[in-house]
């Protein structure tokens, strides 16, 4: 969908589709001052609503989304085909994860920070919803009562666009949650999809910056490029996931193997997936060709640098720049014997993506010097990286993963979507 989206022609239909999307930004505006008034239990009870209307309509929703497996299986690729294919089940852990939404503290209205002032005023900060989030996805059908939650729960209205590909599957889940919405007396609107694959309806969407507050690209990295240079509005992303292990001089080896080995293998196509393991020098012997062995057991190829291949054997492929500047989403791993942390740091900072990196060590002196040099939006100890994850993190879910400063950054759950404002309390105080 998004390397042709720069070829969209101008004409009558995209004018059209400019027209329709403008009517989706009115009305989604306007959701969404009825949004952020909604008391805490209106929006509880349309999360448990929507969650109910999907295991109602789940017979719907799988002859739609059968439609779309159907019509893409002579285009995608068998993975893609998993992630676009839907069962009873995966409908039931949707309607599931609604439920753990709405079992979340709601952020918004809470007070924090409240002092007094010389002047006698008291000064806060209120947590508030952030109002229209556009999101634009690929695939994952699944995405679209994910970010509906998360949208809801934190007081906003979205607009939807995903995937051509699961163009049906998204209409019969919207249906659904527009459902759940006017069942529990919340505007429908909150909610829209963007029923055409017309590529013009993305250029539309990124140009309505009086409409959409915020844009959350989920897909491939042609799409999220495309959206951050075209974007008239903040967008919440992440580039790439080139995520690196680093085995200190001080590791335990038991720790380090079984962390790289679940950092790479526990699932290869994810953005927290190890690409590159940095191992240091006086470790390398020790660690690596255990590590190396079980990483080949399991089916990784490995690429190394001069000084693995010299350790491991000359049938490790060389590895050269663009395999530290790569994220394989494969079973193939980039691996480099390092000098010391310092050097380590120096790589990661000169190939990573500021995504997730971790660090082995049982030197706590060093971990800390890590955690404070390392300018990734999350950094482990001791840990496999594969838990930079909303859920992990305790946010119950996440939109995304943000490797920018600002306004969110790592997993953005609920406060991700939200913003603050000061209120300030007084008594007749004039200045």
């Amino acid at each position: 969908m998004s390397a042709n989206l720069r070829e969209t022609p101008r004409g009558s239909d995209a004018e059209r589709t400019d027209h329709r999307m403008q009517d989706m930004g009115v009305r989604a505006r306007r959701a969404a001052r009825r949004m952020a008034a909604a008391e805490p239990g209106e929006k509880n009870a349309a999360l448990f609503a929507i969650a109910e209307a999907l295991i109602q309509r789940s017979d719907t929703i799988l002859a739609a989304n059968a439609r779309d497996v159907k019509e893409a299986r002579a285009r995608l690729d068998a993975a893609a085909i998993e992630r676009l294919e839907l069962s009873a089940a995966r409908i039931e852990r949707m309607a599931e994860g609604l439920r753990q939404v709405a079992a979340l503290p709601d952020p918004i209205g809470s007070l924090t920070d409240l002092n007094f002032r010389p002047s006698g005023i008291q000064v806060g900060r209120m947590r508030v919803p952030l109002g229209v989030i556009g999101i634009i996805y690929e695939s994952r059908p699944n995405v679209t009562a994910d970010a509906a939650a998360l949208c809801l729960k934190s007081g906003n209205a979205a607009i939807l666009r995903g995937g051509s590909e699961s163009l049906h599957s998204n209409q019969a889940i919207a249906a659904a949650v527009a459902r759940g919405l006017t069942d529990a007396g919340l505007p429908g609107d909150a909610v829209q999809i963007v029923e055409t694959s017309d590529r013009a309806a993305v250029a539309a969407m990124l140009a309505m910056p009086e409409y959409i507050d915020v844009i959350v690209p989920r897909g491939g990295k042609s799409l999220i490029e495309f959206v951050a240079e075209n974007a008239r509005m903040p967008v919440i992303k992440h580039l790439d996931g080139v995520c690196h292990v680093y085995v200190d001089d001080d590791a335990d080896r038991d720790k380090a193997v079984a962390i790289a080995v679940n950092a790479k293998t526990q699932r290869y196509g994810t953005c927290n997936t190890m690409e590159t393991l940095l191992v240091a020098e006086a470790a390398a012997e020790r660690v690596l060709v255990p590590l190396a062995a079980d990483l080949m057991q399991a089916g990784v190829t490995l690429r190394g640098c001069a000084a693995t291949r010299k350790l491991l054997g000359p049938e490790i492929a060389p590895a050269g720049d663009e395999d530290w500047a790569a994220e394989y989403l494969a079973p193939t791993l980039a691996v480099r014997i390092v000098a010391d942390m310092d050097a380590a740091i120096d790589h990661i900072e000169t190939w990573g993506s500021h995504h997730t990196d971790a660090i082995v060590t049982e030197n706590v002196t060093r971990a800390r010097a890590f955690i404070r040099a390392v300018d990734s939006a999350s950094v482990m100890v001791n840990a496999s990286t594969r838990f930079a994850d909303g859920f992990e993190y305790g946010l119950g879910a996440e939109i995304g993963i943000s490797t920018d400063k600002l306004h969110a950054r790592g997993p953005v759950g609920l406060e991700g979507l939200t913003s603050q404002k000061y209120v300030v309390f007084g008594d007749g105080h004039v200045r």
